[in-house]
């Protein structure tokens, strides 16, 4: 179902937004509309956590990755002296 919206924007992006719409072929509504799907749809994939990363959560230690990297970083001096 379609609904209206207004918004409230500066001037020169408004008109910057409809020249870029019209090069594109599109209409600016349609680039609003896809933009906020985008940025709704991200937000959703950023909380939902999948129950295999889950299940791994809290296996290692805080500390750990500075561990490796300073293990790994030991490594790689004595292997490239």
């Amino acid at each position: 179902m379609q609904a209206k919206l207004t918004l409230s924007l500066e001037r020169d992006v408004i008109e910057q937004a409809k020249e870029y719409a019209h090069r594109q072929h599109r209409s600016l509504s349609k680039m609003v509309e896809n933009y906020l799907r985008l940025v709704v749809s991200r937000e959703q994939k950023e909380v939902e956590i999948s129950p295999i990363v889950a299940k791994l959560s809290g296996i290692l230690p805080p500390d750990a990755a500075d561990n490796f990297r300073e293990e790994y970083t030991d490594y790689l001096e004595k292997k490239y002296r």
